[in-house]
């Protein structure tokens, strides 16, 4: 049930890489997290120079343009192996398979319970029925 958000400065990828970048977020999901192959939920957004702002040598990490911006939204309870070894898929797969460099390759994510999702219709279809509540 993740939800995915890309983030990346326009004109720094093509068409083709935003869908190579698409599914190897999505494969990375599969393997690490356990997410069934039709649960897919992405967003990509090109931003403008005036909106797109991030320091170039942070950690001692060298940024370029080229940078994207990962934002994985997700139910809680995965380990910190899980995280970190998707983490270094996704970094490893982007840099061969779109191709760009790992540095530029940043990964945020947030947790979150099943209370917090819908999928549509206005109910919480991830809740047991016997906590939903109605009013």
């Amino acid at each position: 049930m993740p939800f995915i958000r890309v983030s990346y400065l326009e004109q720094q990828y093509e068409d083709v890489q935003l869908q190579h970048i698409s599914k190897i977020i999505m494969q990375a999901l599969i393997d690490h997290f356990n997410v069934p192959e039709d649960d897919c939920f992405q967003v990509f957004h090109a931003h403008s120079k005036e909106e797109f702002y991030y320091h170039p040598r942070y950690l001692n990490v060298e940024r370029s343009d080229r940078l994207i911006f990962i934002h994985i939204t997700c139910k809680s309870g995965r380990t910190i192996r899980q995280k970190q070894d998707l983490y270094r898929q996704l970094a490893h797969q982007l840099s061969i398979g779109v191709p760009m460099r790992q540095e530029d390759v940043f990964i945020v994510i947030n947790e979150n319970e099943f209370a917090d999702w819908s999928f549509g219709n206005g109910v919480a279809q991830m809740l047991p029925v016997s906590e939903e509540v109605s009013e």
